[in-house]
């Protein structure tokens, strides 16, 4: 079992469940750890097993599944959360990515696309459906400018650790270094300020600090990243 990729299912139905068990214990790099049937579930869940992905569907009871999501990502960062929902409605979505999930995949995709979506997000990826990213993408830049002003209040104090850090030019390797994490924590991290702040880049996340008093601008400085770390 070591090595492989963790997953907690929670969605209300059980049929659906237990189809996307069987799907994904065939591939030989990940493991069901366990199953959800509502969102207080999931979130106690999580706690429980650790998982390293969870596959959320919204439309559940007791908890939706992006108050879940939202949960989780502020007490375990580290955690790749994909949503997996047959809605189509924009709102959902950008709820969704704002609650913290790195993925967003409509129920009727394929299995092929599940199982990439899945080694991509464990890899600290972002990944959404193809058919949704393009008027995700649009609305995220028109509530930029609006949502800037309470968005840095909505970081933790380790999240505005790692950007003031991150403005000063630290690579993801010091700033786990220096905060005692894992590069992956960091990484997934830095994913989730991006969405809160509405930037894509560490040049656009350093500016975010120098704007908000964190640095002063002769401290910043933006190094060029290595190729795997990419924006992140």
């Amino acid at each position: 079992m070591i090595g492989k990729i963790k997953i907690l299912i929670a969605d209300d139905h059980t049929m659906f469940r237990e189809g996307l068990r069987q799907i994904l214990e065939r591939q030989s790099d990940m493991m069901v750890v366990g199953e959800a049937r509502d969102g207080f579930e999931a979130v106690e869940k999580v706690k429980s097993l650790a998982p390293d992905i969870v596959l959320m569907d919204i439309g559940m009871p007791i908890l939706d599944g992006v108050s879940a999501t939202r949960l989780i990502t502020e007490k375990s960062p580290d955690v790749g959360i994909i949503i997996l929902t047959m809605y189509r409605r924009d709102e959902y979505v950008f709820e969704a990515i704002k609650a913290g999930a790195r993925g967003y995949l409509l129920k009727d995709a394929r299995s092929k696309k599940l199982i990439e979506t899945i080694r991509e997000v464990y890899r600290g990826e972002a990944s959404l459906d193809p058919r949704m990213a393009a008027r995700v993408l649009e609305e995220f830049r028109r509530l930029a400018e609006e949502a800037k002003p309470k968005a840095f209040a909505e970081l933790t104090e380790r999240q505005v650790e790692i950007l003031r850090l991150v403005a000063q030019g630290a690579s993801n390797k010091e700033i786990a270094e220096k905060l005692f994490l894992s590069e992956k924590t960091v990484k997934n991290n830095l994913t989730i300020i991006f969405q809160k702040l509405y930037v894509n880049s560490r040049t656009q996340a350093a500016i975010y600090a120098l704007r908000e008093g964190l640095v002063s601008l002769e401290s910043v400085n933006i190094k060029p990243q290595n190729t795997d770390e990419r924006n992140y």
